[in-house]
């Protein structure tokens, strides 16, 4: 059982591969941190009516925060990989941990851009303030007067409101920016605590040495430029190749006929080879050697996922 959960728990080496990803995440959260100030200053007018400011409140915080998470599903690499391996090779493969581990890096990675909406939202309190102004409580205002109700609260945020009321909108409005964000730094010190725990038991409970995972980085983002390199080279030729043989000659540039004459293409590559280093790739030894990816796997011709004699599955990554 101690060895069932400690291999299960080196799965959790899948986040925060590399410092590529902290600074990718970095990006995205600086652009969003833009999108919502542009969004607050071009965008957002509060209602000041009462039932609509809820609404339209929470849709300013929720509705961003929603879309740029699908986008960053949608745009995750691991989100494909995890569709073509359910499509050709089921998961019969993957254990629980691994499954659950794999969601939660699609979905920690997704998180950068509506966590970081959603705190920066709730450090400038305007949404907070024009969701939640007409649910004040009168009573716990000093003399309010009692004329007036939720319908005057409710126009607390856009300041129209009669002179006798301005010293309880500013007191409403500082109660309520303050409880916007307490609550925004209590999601960044949550946030900040997950990532710290979840890198310590990244560094805890990966199997391979610092070195390795360094070069391991290093093979994995050589392999992908040289990989995008070499397949936009392959497909231009083939496609001059092929126009040539429709056409009888084909229009290129000097450069685009050196690349012809020096990288000759016969033919596309077979569809079981693509889908050999295609999907979700679970890292593994070969007699002690190491094998970084299911193109560096397909290249040493070892076949199948699951554990064998000579092959041992150490470690779960989407790649």
């Amino acid at each position: 059982m101690a060895a069932f959960i400690a291999e299960n728990f080196r799965f959790l080496s899948l986040f925060f591969k590399s410092k590529d990803v902290m600074i990718f995440n970095g990006l995205v959260a600086l652009g969003t941190v833009g999108s919502e100030e542009l969004f607050s200053v071009m965008a957002f007018h509060c209602p000041c009516s009462p039932a609509r400011n809820y609404i339209y409140g929470l849709a300013a915080i929720g509705v961003p925060a929603l879309a740029l998470f699908l986008i960053g599903v949608v745009w995750n690499n691991h989100t494909w990989n995890l569709v073509a391996e359910c499509h050709k090779r089921g998961t019969k493969n993957f254990s629980a941990a691994a499954t659950f581990l794999l969601f939660g890096s699609i979905m920690g990675r997704a998180a950068v851009a509506p966590v970081t909406w959603s705190v920066f939202s709730l450090l400038r309190g305007e949404a907070y303030i024009c969701a939640l102004s007409e649910f004040v409580q009168p009573a716990s205002l000093d003399k309010f007067p009692a004329e007036y109700g939720a319908e005057a609260l409710a126009r607390f945020p856009c300041r129209d409101v009669p002179a006798n009321l301005t010293r309880f909108r500013d007191e409403v409005t500082r109660r309520l920016k303050y409880e916007s964000q307490l609550f925004g730094w209590l999601l960044i010190g949550i946030v900040a605590v997950l990532i710290f725990l979840t890198k310590c038991l990244k560094h805890c409970c990966s199997p391979l040495s610092y070195r390795q995972e360094a070069y391991w980085d290093q093979y994995r983002s050589n392999e992908d430029k040289l990989f995008r390199r070499t397949a936009e080279v392959h497909s231009r030729v083939l496609a001059a190749t092929n126009v040539k043989q429709f056409f009888g000659f084909v229009a290129l540039d000097k450069e685009e006929k050196e690349m012809v004459q020096e990288f000759p293409v016969e033919s596309a590559q077979p569809s079981p080879q693509w889908n050999a280093i295609t999907g979700v790739y679970i890292y593994r030894e070969d007699k002690g050697f190491p094998l970084y990816s299911r193109l560096h796997k397909w290249a040493k011709g070892v076949e199948g996922n699951g554990p064998s004699p000579e092959a041992h599955e150490m470690l779960f990554l989407a790649s």
